[in-house]
């Protein structure tokens, strides 16, 4: 199987996923995100202690590309320090800018990585960065 067809997959299938598509009992912090040029909406939730995100989750509405980016950096960051956080936020960004294209530095992103071709398709870079910049927002 070939590596594209792995990551149209990966994506597919968090777009998908309720795992991380709800809302908490008891978020710590709020924030709402919205992509206005195709109308994508998230609510990203977490639950914050002692500098460290002990849970998250979204609820919202957009299209496959939204929906998977956020539930993969969910699972990105639940158990992560928010430096850490705050960290591959800024690394993500600058995968999608074209600011960093080195795989071994691009390694901690994970599953991430498959989406790193949409800054070949310029319309749904917006998609793909709204819960990124959702939580630079949130922390």
């Amino acid at each position: 199987m070939e590596l594209d067809s792995i990551y149209t997959e990966l994506i597919a299938e968090h777009s998908r996923s309720a795992e991380n598509k709800h809302p908490l009992a008891f978020p710590t912090v709020t924030q709402k995100g919205r992509n206005p040029s195709c109308g994508d909406e998230i609510t990203l939730q977490l639950q914050v202690k002692d500098g460290v995100i002990e849970d998250a989750a979204f609820t919202g509405i957009g299209c496959a590309i939204s929906q998977a980016s956020t539930s993969i950096m969910i699972d990105l960051i639940k158990g992560e320090t928010v430096e850490q956080a705050k960290h591959l936020a800024d690394l993500f960004l600058k995968m999608i800018k074209r600011e960093i294209n080195d795989e071994a530095e691009l390694e901690e992103l994970d599953e991430a990585l498959a989406l790193k071709n949409i800054s070949n398709m310029p319309a749904r870079v917006k998609c793909a960065v709204l819960s990124w910049h959702t939580l630079q927002q949130i922390i």
